[in-house]
């Protein structure tokens, strides 16, 4: 039985992704910071839950230690800071705090369980990102300029290469959900959680002769 953990999962694209990979066959734990949400969104959907804050270094250790084994690792805990953290008026703390949850919050969670997804057969890490941090996309794209969220994830999207450089047994790579209706943007997205959740779904199931250090969305790869 394929095993997957999936990060920041009670709600939103997270949960979606949850409720995917259980269709598919897989036993899924649904990390969430919160007990209550998680244990109720684990229920809803016939999924395991693991408390999981991707900030706290305790709770990552915890988590990862109640697990026997894990094929997948779906990295989709993030957050946007609350603030516009434009060029010229960057506050610090929150680009931190967004830095803590979307990058470093991924880094400590792969690490923690990269043990048991080298033991696997068919390990897969599949990074949450965006299109508004590629490097190549930015100077023409239409989306908020900030500091905080994009730069984000643009190391989240180096953070994917290294990771598929270094770990020629996995395959890793970043995926692109489109601009959602979730709570991270009051639901101003133009698109569903269950559509975005399409691609890391398709890539936490790729046939061992697919791809690694790549970064798609639903129309295929994106420029980093």
């Amino acid at each position: 039985m394929t095993t997957a953990l999936v990060t920041g999962a009670n709600k939103g694209i997270g949960l979606e992704i949850v409720k995917q990979l259980i269709d598919r066959g897989l036993t899924v734990y649904l990390g969430a910071r919160d007990p209550e949400r998680g244990e109720k969104a684990a229920a809803d959907t016939g999924a395991r839950f693991v408390q999981l804050d991707v900030t706290d270094q305790a709770s990552i250790r915890r988590a990862a230690a109640s697990l026997d084994r894990l094929d997948v690792l779906v990295n989709n805990a993030g957050i946007t800071g609350g603030r516009l953290n434009a060029p010229g008026e960057a506050d610090l703390d929150s680009i931190r705090e967004v830095f803590e949850t979307n990058v470093f919050g991924a880094i400590a969670v792969t690490e923690a369980v990269l043990p048991l997804l080298r033991a696997s057969d068919h390990g897969r890490i599949v990074n949450v990102s965006s299109i508004t941090g590629s490097l190549t996309g930015m100077m023409t794209s239409t989306s908020p300029v900030t500091l905080a969220y994009v730069p984000s994830k643009t190391a989240l999207n180096a953070v994917t290469v290294l990771y598929a450089k270094t770990e020629p047994g996995l395959k890793v790579n970043a995926a692109c959900p489109g601009y959602c209706a979730t709570d991270l943007n009051n639901h101003s997205g133009y698109r569903t959680a269950a559509q975005g959740a399409g691609m890391a779904v398709t890539l936490a199931t790729l046939d061992d002769d697919g791809p690694t250090g790549g970064f798609y969305d639903d129309e295929g790869t994106i420029a980093w």
